[in-house]
């Protein structure tokens, strides 16, 4: 979906954006000029821009998680 008609900024190009490190709407403003314009994209663009957010947390967290417990499962074969 297109987030920024004025600069064709997709949803596609934010979650792009944030897997290259960015985090906040100032850096998603500096990188692909997001609500630079006309600036009724703001809005959906802060909501895309939270959503990845979250979801890279999310998935970050949970491949800590499984991580964790495999380097620290017990060896059943080592006793």
């Amino acid at each position: 979906m297109i987030v920024c008609v004025c600069n064709n900024v997709s949803e596609k190009k934010i979650h792009h954006a944030v897997a290259m490190g960015v985090s906040t709407m100032s850096e998603l403003r500096e990188q692909l000029d997001v609500g630079t314009c006309c600036g009724k994209c703001a809005g959906c663009a802060r909501k895309v821009l939270r959503e990845c957010m979250e979801k890279n947390s999310t998935t970050a967290s949970g491949l800590q998680n499984f991580i964790h417990q495999l380097h620290f499962q017990p060896n059943p074969l080592a006793a």
